[in-house]
């Protein structure tokens, strides 16, 4: 059962009726500006790095959108960028430490509240400030405090604290392809119609994942191993949620700062796939155990949803 694009006026891929299970995390948004779009760049690369996932990274971080000078703090370019955290706690730690290796050792990065209207806040500025070694400086601009640390290139400007919101954490789109040129194909589209999307983060390099993962392991005190259900080569031994003739399966992972927010990137996921060569498209859940939100596929989209079972027993 090939699928082709569905603007071809052929097949769109069939949409298996399943659900993406995702869990209730903890975010910020900072806003991050620079000299210019190298500099910004470079700061923002450094703080978003190994932050694909909690199994064993401190946070979830990725760039949420770019900002124009015009409507930046400062009016130079800017960045908004998401972090999220099992916990306020987590967030913390994560995020001053982050802020302190990456972007305050950034030549010329200043870093802003992206929650000013949340109550409930983390410390930044408030920590880091101690860096200036009794040299640094505070200063209030209209609701909230700043922190000028002496630099060797003049001054970082950092807020005090950051605001904290409740998030979604793990919404995603599995997407199932004939060959690995046309999952890529699908999953980079699919990522790029995300992009710039307000509340909503995919941080996964490049927005995927290739190593999905399933809870638990045969191998003790190990909380996630591979999602053997959806691996080709394990076709015939585990890999019972894969269609026949899928060669490679990708999953879009998406973090959200409300069900809202991910309730509309998955639509526009799951239309954007819909529109691309694949053999199926499908999410990724644990039975609903590990997460109480459940976005179910048949919700978010006009198109009809089919049963695995259906989908697999049917010929090419």
């Amino acid at each position: 059962m090939a699928s082709q694009k569905a603007s071809s006026g052929e097949l769109a891929p069939p949409i298996v009726d399943t659900f993406a299970e995702a869990f209730d995390m903890t975010c910020t948004r900072l806003i991050v500006t620079a000299w210019d779009d190298y500099w910004l760049q470079s700061g923002v690369r450094e703080f978003c790095g190994y932050g694909s996932s909690v199994i064993a990274c401190d946070a979830e971080v990725a760039v949420e959108r770019w900002i124009d000078p015009s409507e930046s703090p400062d009016g130079r370019p800017a960045a908004a960028i998401l972090a999220f955290g099992f916990s306020k706690s987590a967030l913390a730690k994560a995020v001053p430490r982050r802020a302190g290796q990456c972007l305050m050792t950034c030549p010329s990065t200043s870093v802003f509240n992206g929650m000013a209207d949340s109550e409930t806040k983390i410390p930044l500025g408030k920590s880091l400030r101690y860096f200036g070694d009794g040299y640094q400086k505070s200063k209030q601009i209209e609701e909230e405090r700043f922190w000028r640390v002496p630099v060797m290139d003049g001054e970082f400007w950092v807020v005090d604290e950051l605001g904290i919101e409740a998030g979604v954490g793990g919404g995603n789109l599995i997407l199932q392809a004939r060959s690995l040129s046309q999952g890529l194909t699908a999953a980079r589209q699919v990522v790029d119609s995300l992009r710039d999307l307000p509340g909503v983060i995919t941080p996964f390099p490049g927005g995927v994942a290739r190593s999905g993962s399933k809870v638990g392991s045969r191998y003790k005190g190990l909380v996630a191993s591979t999602a053997d259900a959806y691996c080709p080569t394990l076709k015939g031994r585990s890999g019972e949620e894969l269609m026949p003739n899928t060669q490679a399966a990708l999953e879009v992972v998406i973090d959200g700062t409300s069900r809202g927010a991910m309730e509309e990137a998955m639509r526009i996921a799951i239309a954007t796939a819909s529109n691309c060569q694949l053999e199926a498209i499908g999410a990724g859940n644990y039975g609903g155990k590990l997460g109480k939100h459940h976005f179910k596929l048949a919700e978010l989209t006009d198109r009809k949803v089919t049963k695995l079972a259906d989908l697999l027993s049917r010929q090419d």
